[in-house]
């Protein structure tokens, strides 16, 4: 007779058990996971390191930008489309200096 009433307790403790398991895992998951706050610092030096790279990029398509509009088949700048040429043509020599007219 005395098993009925641990048998008893072991039931009425079952589901709050695993509902306070269920809470532990999910507040651990919230903190140490993957996306959890301890993530955080590194996802702001991930964002840190797009921004330098969006910057460079950014850079680079102004700088094709300007080109594109320097070669526009209604007004070709001549200068840069005589460097384009030669580059093309191999007509540069090692010793000769290009300056660009931005």
């Amino acid at each position: 007779m005395s098993r009925r009433p641990a048998l008893n307790m072991i039931r009425s403790a079952f589901w709050p058990t695993v509902a306070v398991a269920v809470i532990v895992y999910f507040a651990g998951a919230a903190i140490v996971g993957q996306n959890g706050l301890f993530s955080l610092a590194g996802y702001r030096h991930q964002r840190a390191e797009h921004l330098v790279t969006l910057q460079s990029l950014q850079a680079e398509r102004a700088r094709l930008a300007h080109h594109a509009d320097l070669l526009d088949p209604r007004h070709v700048d001549p200068d840069f489309a005589e460097e384009m040429v030669r580059k093309q043509t191999g007509q540069i020599r090692p010793d000769e200096v290009i300056l660009p007219a931005n």
